[in-house]
């Protein structure tokens, strides 16, 4: 309100009804109605901001929740149009728009070249008598984790600790981070969101907290890797498994 104040402080225009009927050429980059793009980012992360509340995340459940706030990327689009579009209004704007275009092809050639590699690196196992098939234990590396892909877009993270082998679910317990893309610090799986910790034995954060992920059971056959996709009630404990002598 003080900055449509100061920027429509000589008009005899309500500065609200300004903001939305200024700019009014939807076919043209000059003139084109940026501040929508604004005004849309704005409600977005007003909502963000609102739910980022422990309270909402419980009355939610985490998959809504962060359905919910995945709209940030959205918002984020809107930030960069509000402001590219707003800046192009402006004479002698063809550099801008060149550079501008440039850009969103760069960012969006980088998304997708980084989802072709995790898909290449997280493809999905083949089950082969109900136990699902990694591959070779080489591709955990030490301290790290691997995203195996299972059914119903579910996946198991297994991660390598001391040379030793464990698996749990790759959902945090707390908003559903990619427990996978985290690694190991002080002995625990680190969510790369939020920094939540588990044991990757049993999937039990270390105390005063209380939350617990499945575990699933691993095993070597013929220098290859397994994971039984049949979890564990979360917080079972699973010997960790050797690799020693496997197939590197």
């Amino acid at each position: 309100s003080h900055v449509l104040g100061w920027y429509f402080g000589f008009s005899p225009v309500d500065p609200y009804v300004a903001l939305l009927s200024s700019n009014g050429s939807y076919g043209h980059i000059v003139g084109f109605p940026f501040e929508l793009f604004g005004v849309v980012a704005l409600l977005v992360l007003a909502v963000l901001a609102a739910t980022s509340h422990d309270f909402w995340l419980a009355f939610l459940t985490p998959p809504a929740w962060k359905a919910i706030h995945m709209s940030l990327y959205g918002a984020f689009a809107c930030v960069v149009a509000h402001v590219a579009l707003g800046a192009m209004n402006a004479p002698y704007n063809g550099p801008l728009v060149l550079v501008v275009a440039a850009s969103v092809v760069l960012v969006a050639g980088l998304h997708v070249a980084a989802a072709r590699k995790g898909f290449r690196e997280n493809r999905g196992a083949t089950l082969q008598n109900q136990w699902a098939l990694v591959g070779s234990p080489s591709r955990v590396a030490e301290g790290r984790g691997l995203v195996v892909p299972i059914t119903n877009g579910e996946s198991i993270a297994i991660f390598r600790k001391d040379g030793r082998l464990s698996a749990i679910a790759n959902a945090c317990a707390h908003q559903n981070g990619p427990l996978g893309e985290g690694r190991i610090v002080d002995g625990c799986v680190t969510c790369p969101w939020h920094g939540f910790q588990y044991r990757p034995e049993d999937g039990v954060a270390p105390p005063p907290y209380t939350e617990r992920l499945a575990t699933f059971r691993l095993k070597i056959q013929d220098g290859l890797l397994y994971v039984d996709p049949r979890g564990n009630p979360p917080g079972t404990f699973v010997e960790p498994l050797a690799i020693k002598g496997a197939a590197q």
